[in-house]
């Protein structure tokens, strides 16, 4: 029953947050993500429902621990380097970014690092934790939860683009052509 609470909890989370990015891409003058503007309140509207997703997923990969026929090779072997990878490129450009910039605060144009290689490192990141954590847990509300996860994290760079352009202006652009917006 508590499984079930939680799918449902993340599955909420993820309809309302993939409904504001899509809003954001339908409509980016009336945008909800970036944020239009960075207050008190914004780090607690953008983190609250990411770490809630993100806990979530753990606890219904821990509850449902290896119930789908995955085999060890892959749940271990691609698993966990998946994860381990993905927190190094997320906090690594964490650090350059600070968390403010990261959760939707103007700031500077970054082109260095990861994203030398890719306009999007850290959802791509996120991806591989996501997709890492379900292999591993071999859980099938992971599964669930983390797919429809996975959606918002492939469609957050559409909604972020128009907004990155109009504050960059040609440096994003000159960008955008010689960076891949995933690898």
């Amino acid at each position: 029953m508590m499984e079930l609470l939680l799918v449902y909890l993340g599955l909420g989370i993820v309809v309302a947050t993939l409904g504001s990015i899509l809003w954001s891409i339908a409509y980016p003058e009336r945008r909800i993500w970036p944020p239009q503007r960075y207050t008190a309140i914004t780090p607690i509207l953008v983190w609250l429902p990411t770490f809630s997703l993100f806990g979530i997923l753990l606890v219904l990969g821990v509850s449902s621990w290896g119930n789908l026929a995955l085999p060890s090779w892959l749940r271990f072997g691609f698993g966990i380097p998946l994860i381990v990878i993905g927190n190094i490129v997320v906090w690594s450009e964490v650090a350059h970014f600070g968390v403010p910039q990261t959760g939707g605060a103007k700031g500077t144009l970054r082109t260095a690092g990861m994203y030398r290689y890719s306009r999007n490192p850290q959802y791509m990141a996120d991806i591989a934790i996501v997709g890492g954590w379900m292999m591993l847990a071999a859980a099938p509300s992971a599964l669930i939860v983390g797919t429809a996860s996975i959606l918002i994290l492939i469609s957050a760079p559409f909604a972020e683009e128009p907004w990155l352009k109009k504050q960059y202006g040609s440096d994003f652009e000159e960008y955008m052509a010689s960076t891949r917006r995933f690898i």
